[in-house]
C-alpha cells in the first residue's frame, strides 16, 4: 500500500516480501519535529539523499538541470513501495537524533516522519542539494587548485551546517538566523512559523538559497585565485543561471569577493595565471556565452549594475 492510498489514521503491520517479521506502524504520521543530523555526515552528499529509489538513480546521469528540476517537481518518493517499506522497517532508527543508520538522509528522515499526511520532502533535498553536491563536486574538483579543492570541501560542509542551524532555529520558534562568521553583513534572517520550514517547499528553497552566500564566503571564496573563481562561477548548469535565486547568490558573493580583493588584487591574481589556465578560462567563458546567449548577457548587465 502506497502512502497516498492512506486515508485517516489506523494501525497496521507491514511485512516486506524478504522478511517474515511484521513491522507495525501508524498509517497517519505527521511529525514536524526535525531531529538533528549526526556531525560526521555533514559535508557528505548523502546528507541530502541516499540513492535508494531506482527512478532517481536513472536520472543521475542526466546533465540537464532543467530536466532534473522538472522531474523532481512531480516525483513522489512514496510511490516506490519497496523503498518505502525498507525505510519503515527501521523508522525508529531513522528518526533518532544524530542517527547513524545506513539509510539515513534528510530526505529519508522526512519520509518516515510524514506518512499519509500529504507532505512531500522539500524538492531542494534531491532536486538541488544532492544533485549539485554530487555532480558539481565530481565535475569541478579535479579542475581546481589545491586551495580551490579545500574551498569546495569546506563550502559543502557549511551549506549543510547552515541548513541544520536553520532547521534547529525553526524547531525553537519563528525566527531563523544563520550567521556568517567572516561577513556578518551576509548573515541570514527569516521569519517562518515554528515547525513549518521543512513542510513549505517554496519557503524552504528560499531559505536554503539564502544560506549559500554565507557558506561560500565563510569557506574562503574571496581567498581563491582568479582561475579558481572563474571555474567555480562557470560550473552550474546554464539553465539554473536563469533562476533569480542563483543570481542573488552570484551578486551577494561577487560583491564581497570584489570588495575584499579590489581591482589591484584581481590584477595581481591575473598576473600569476599561466597561459594554459587562461585558455581554460577563455573556453569556459566562450561556452557560457554560446549556451546562454542574450539571457545571460542581460543578467550580466544586471549583475554589473549591482556591483558598481
Amino acid at each position: 500500500m502506497a502512502a497516498n492510498d492512506v486515508l485517516g489514521a489506523a494501525d497496521a503491520a507491514y511485512t516486506p516480501t524478504d522478511d517474515t517479521q511484521p513491522v507495525a506502524v501508524n498509517l497517519h504520521i505527521c511529525d514536524k519535529e526535525v531531529p538533528p543530523a549526526t556531525q560526521n555526515i555533514l559535508g557528505r552528499c548523502e546528507y541530502y539523499y541516499r540513492p535508494l529509489h531506482e527512478e532517481y538513480i536513472e536520472k543521475t546521469g542526466v546533465t540537464t538541470w532543467e530536466y532534473v528540476r522538472s522531474w523532481a517537481e512531480g516525483w513522489d518518493p512514496f510511490d516506490d513501495e519497496g523503498v518505502f517499506r525498507r525505510l519503515l522497517r527501521r523508522r525508529d532508527q531513522l528518526i533518532m537524533p544524530e542517527s547513524t543508520d545506513e539509510d539515513w538522509s534528510r530526505h529519508a528522515n522526512f519520509m518516515v516522519r510524514h506518512v499519509g499526511c500529504g507532505h512531500a520532502p522539500p524538492e531542494y533535498y534531491v532536486g538541488y542539494g544532492y544533485y549539485y553536491c554530487s555532480t558539481y563536486g565530481a565535475k569541478l574538483n579535479s579542475r581546481l587548485s589545491m586551495g580551490g579543492q579545500l574551498w569546495l570541501r569546506q563550502a559543502r560542509r557549511l551549506l549543510q551546517v547552515n541548513i541544520e542551524d536553520g532547521l534547529d532555529d525553526n524547531m525553537r520558534g519563528d525566527q531563523i538566523e544563520v550567521n556568517s562568521q567572516r561577513y556578518p553583513n551576509r548573515s541570514v534572517a527569516m521569519n517562518v512559523a515554528q515547525y513549518e520550514l521543512e513542510v513549505d517547499n517554496t519557503t524552504f528553497k528560499t531559505f536554503a538559497f539564502n544560506t549559500h552566500v554565507p557558506a561560500y564566503l565563510d569557506a574562503g571564496l574571496a581567498d581563491l585565485r582568479l582561475d579558481d573563481l572563474a571555474k567555480i562561477g562557470g560550473q552550474p548548469n546554464i539553465e539554473e543561471w536563469l533562476d533569480g535565486e542563483t543570481w542573488r547568490q552570484a551578486i551577494g558573493s561577487g560583491a564581497e569577493v570584489y570588495g575584499e580583493k579590489g581591482p589591484k588584487g584581481i590584477l595581481l591574481d591575473a598576473a600569476e595565471i599561466t597561459g594554459e589556465v587562461l585558455v581554460d578560462m577563455a573556453n569556459d567563458a566562450a561556452n557560457m556565452v554560446r549556451d546562454v546567449g542574450d539571457a545571460v548577457e542581460n543578467a550580466l548587465r544586471s549583475l554589473m549594475r549591482h556591483l558598481r
